[in-house]
């Protein structure tokens, strides 16, 4: 029986802080050229900007559906298929909300690398 070799699968920046750590030589970081370092540092601010707008959304809902649960307790009483509402708000909308999030941070951030 044959065994297979492992092998790691790294960015070639990875690869160059890993091989810096086994040889303790340090090896110069490619460098971009002037137009592609502006254009990633564009995008890196402007997905920064987006991570964080997405962030505040994410806060909203952390902070915000327990102060709707708590200002209106009449969603104990209400009931869908014998489960109280607050019970389901808690259980199943941040997990929804959080798919709905991801995908759009996610469209966004494609957006602006392709921009």
């Amino acid at each position: 029986m044959t065994r297979n070799r492992r092998v790691a699968v790294a960015s070639p920046q990875t690869r160059l802080d890993m091989s810096r750590r086994r040889s303790g030589v340090r090896v110069a970081m490619p460098h971009l050229a002037p137009a592609d370092l502006e254009r990633a540092r564009r995008t890196h601010r402007l997905q920064l900007r987006r991570a964080v707008a997405t962030l505040a959304l994410l806060a909203l809902l952390i902070i915000g559906l327990p102060a709707v649960l708590a200002a209106f307790p009449v969603l104990d009483d209400v009931r869908v298929a014998g489960i109280p509402v607050g019970w389901i708000a808690v259980a199943v909308v941040p997990y929804a909300f959080l798919v709905v999030l991801a995908g759009w941070q996610l469209r966004r951030a494609e957006r602006a690398e392709d921009s």
